[in-house]
């Protein structure tokens, strides 16, 4: 068979390509090799998966810290919204959780791949599983099909590239598309890991004192080596037996990674703050009051509530306090040192987790050298790139599968069209 446009990599850039890519009539192949479609689609969001976010495009560019403004071409004509009425034509009823995130009704992310799947199949896209492409065929600044591994050549003028980043290598996202873009001139900016839990050698952390232990609602703020902001991030977070997690961490990681190479520095100072709607003034007067009205309670007691238990009495052995202390004996400068560690706790971070243990890749195909309507290459005519394997990162909360469908769809459709009009 003659195709039109070929696909590599299935997850949901790949998909959302072959479907823009066969709804304008082109002949489509899609080729993974992996032996099933949607892979890192079925394990996103939980296994729940978040599909996209109901926030503006404007905040949605926002949440997309890794370039995301290149997306605004693309999402001028398909958008966040579009995603959400293309899934419930496929049947797949949405709702909006926290934070503007979209799921599933029936919490299934697999429900979400199926109904992908049935849609690329009822397009007559060709589909190869367990098919892995060596290289990507160029001749003459033309793309001209791909090389299999098995170094049978199928030909077509355009090639899709969506194979995802070095992240989740399990799934099938090993990097394997940087050396095509090489190939047809590209330039691949510095991979990073981004989305990632946070290392620490700190005493605490290698004991694992905290370990398991969740705080809710607390700003983390990453700052450099003289101790300035450099960016803050409020949600929930995790200690674990390496570090931290959860989502605060998670989104303050590339802020960590870029400091550490900024500043040459073996260490960045991370700080927690449990209580971000009160400052530290008012922290002190609170933590005296409750003290004062229960003179005869232990400092342990009545200051019980604030944060969780164990993190409670982590931090008043932190400052030297006896969590068996009374008021009548306690010091106005220990009140003054607790409310200090509720508002700004320090923990030194070391690095971060592999890029293989990050949710998403930072760096990738250089987005100069790609047209923002049209996710095209300007160095090789036929060739397009969508998904992660582009310079674009975002926070997690479906704004990366966003950026992925968003870049898919002006691909498919890209392809496509050059097909129509030569």
């Amino acid at each position: 068979m003659n195709f039109n446009v070929i696909v590599i990599g299935g997850g949901p850039a790949g998909l959302m390509a072959s479907v823009a890519a066969a709804e304008e009539g082109a002949a489509v192949l899609l080729v993974d090799k992996g032996d099933k479609l949607g892979r890192k689609l079925a394990i996103s969001g939980g296994g729940r998966c978040n599909v996209t976010n109901r926030m503006p495009v404007d905040e949605i560019i926002k949440h997309i810290p890794g370039n995301g403004k290149f997306l605004y071409s693309a999402f001028s004509e398909f958008n966040n919204e579009d995603i959400i009425r293309f899934f419930e034509k496929l049947g797949i009823k949405l709702k909006e959780e926290d934070h503007g995130r979209m799921f599933p009704v029936n919490d299934s992310a697999k429900s979400v791949v199926q109904a992908l799947l049935n849609k690329v199949k009822s397009l007559n896209v060709a589909i190869k599983v367990n098919t892995s492409v060596e290289s990507v065929l160029y001749e003459n600044g033309e793309v001209k099909g791909i090389k299999l591994k098995n170094k049978e050549k199928i030909y077509a003028p355009n090639v899709i590239v969506a194979v995802g980043g070095k992240s989740v290598p399990y799934t099938g996202s090993t990097g394997d598309g940087y050396a095509w873009a090489k190939a047809a001139g590209h330039t691949i900016t510095e991979l990073y890991p981004t989305e990632v839990p946070l290392t620490s050698d700190e005493p605490f952390i290698k004991q694992r004192t905290l370990q398991g232990l969740s705080l809710r609602d607390v700003a983390l703020t990453v700052r450099n080596p003289k101790g300035k902001a450099i960016k803050t991030h409020r949600w929930d977070m995790i200690f674990t037996h390496f570090g931290l997690s959860g989502p605060a961490v998670l989104r303050c990681s590339q802020f960590v990674v870029k400091a550490m190479k900024k500043y040459n520095a073996q260490y960045i100072n991370i700080t927690v703050d449990t209580k971000p709607d009160q400052n530290e003034e008012q922290l002190f007067q609170e933590l005296n009051h409750l003290a004062k009205d229960e003179p005869k309670k232990a400092v342990k007691n009545v200051w019980k509530g604030i944060v969780p238990e164990r993190y409670l009495l982590f931090l008043l052995d932190y400052i030297g306090l006896s969590e068996d202390k009374t008021y009548h004996d306690l010091a106005k400068e220990k009140i003054r040192e607790m409310a200090k560690a509720l508002k700004e706790f320090p923990i030194k971070i070391n690095g971060t987790l592999p890029i293989e243990k990050a949710f998403i890749t930072g760096g990738g195909v250089s987005l100069k050298e790609i047209n923002p309507k049209e996710m095209a290459s300007k160095k090789m005519e036929g060739l397009y790139f969508c998904g992660e394997i582009l310079d674009i990162h975002g926070y997690t909360g479906g704004y990366n599968i966003t950026a992925a469908f968003v870049t898919g769809h002006a691909a498919g459709k890209s392809a496509a069209a050059r097909i129509i009009y030569s």
